[in-house]
């Protein structure tokens, strides 16, 4: 917890946090000194694809970026109408991070970077609906089948728009899951109201957007304690969900900054 809180004051330029009364004299972070990512230095070697049960039974397909023997941290739950492949290269620069990490095909979906989301495919072939917050079950699941297989460690929850506010949904009273990363969450289920439903967190709580949904996100988050809170608010446009970590993005550099001072504070 004091860890936390000494995190958000280090990156307060980044953060919609207030200001604390004990104010901590530090050097800000230099975004400038930020430097781009290898992913070539990981070997491909080590993804794996798998697949798993959800709780319905539908088989969940995955792709697993492993580091060595490290457990896996961090789950990568995609956005609409996208598949596990929106975090094809975002995966492998967790992996020079130390990351080991999981991205999983909801039954919400169809295809992004030339992945095609077999879970969505199989959904569809047995009938079963696949609106957003039919792919809870799968966020679900996912963190069980992580949880079972690192040794009963807390993960970190990452999701991209619609399931970017699922993970918020679900972060909040899970016990095994220590931290939630939301791109672009938003208010995108009907009869479901985010803002009250996660007002209780008492967790750390990653939020960023596009420059334009900006205003948006501080109403969502706006009942948040701001103990556990941080709001990266790009100054450049930005885009809508984890793409926001691509390389192609505008100003992808600073989001990448923001999100690896989270990671590194919360691991």
């Amino acid at each position: 917890m004091y860890k936390f809180i000494v995190f958000c004051f280090l990156i307060c330029f980044i953060s919609s946090c207030k200001k604390s009364e004990h104010k901590i004299e530090t050097a800000k972070v230099n975004i400038k000194s930020f430097e781009p990512l290898n992913i070539n230095s990981v070997s491909k070697d080590s993804i794996e694809t798998i697949a798993f049960p959800s709780k319905d039974g539908l088989m969940i397909t995955a792709d697993v970026y492993r580091v060595g023997n490290n457990p896996i941290s961090i789950l990568l739950c995609h956005q609409a109408g996208f598949s596990r492949g929106e975090y094809k290269d975002t995966a492998l620069k967790l992996n020079e991070l130390g990351y080991s990490v999981i991205a999983i095909d909801q039954r919400s979906g169809e295809i992004a970077n030339s992945i095609i989301n077999e879970t969505a495919k199989r959904a569809i072939n047995k009938n079963l609906p696949i609106k957003y917050l039919d792919a809870r079950q799968d966020i679900e699941a996912a963190i069980d089948f992580v949880f079972l297989n690192n040794k009963n460690t807390p993960i970190v929850l990452v999701g991209s728009s619609y399931s970017a506010s699922l993970a918020l949904l679900i972060g909040e009273s899970n016990h095994k899951i220590k931290a939630v990363a939301a791109f672009s969450p938003g208010e995108y289920f009907r009869g479901v109201n985010i803002m009250d439903d996660i007002k209780t967190y008492s967790k750390p709580v990653f939020v960023t957007s596009s420059l334009q949904e900006t205003n948006k996100l501080i109403t969502l988050v706006s009942k948040i304690d701001k103990a556990y809170l941080t709001h990266y608010i790009p100054k450049e446009t930005g885009i809508h969900g984890s793409r926001a970590l691509w390389s192609s993005t505008q100003g992808t550099e600073n989001y990448w900054k923001a999100f690896m001072i989270y990671l590194e504070a919360v691991n």
